[in-house]
């Protein structure tokens, strides 16, 4: 999942797949004990969509604040 794909969700398709791809990790992590897992190398690309996830939701706060600071700004010098 590209980040561009991930921008363009809104705020609660974002939490429910970050559910999801958390929920699937896992069980991939399940399988990789037992032994069943078909592709191991996708518990790399799952961890780096879940952090894509985190890390976007944890920038939307700080864009909110700039912008608020931004217009406190415009408003004073008014």
């Amino acid at each position: 999942m590209k980040i561009q794909e991930i921008q363009e969700l809104s705020e609660k398709e974002r939490g429910e797949k970050l559910s999801d791809l958390r929920e699937e990790y896992f069980n991939l992590k399940f399988q990789l004990a037992t032994g069943k897992i078909e592709n191991p190398g996708r518990l790399k690309y799952m961890r780096r969509d879940i952090a894509r996830i985190l890390t976007l939701q944890s920038r939307v706060p700080e864009a909110e604040a700039a912008q608020a600071k931004d217009s406190t700004k415009a408003e004073d010098k008014k």
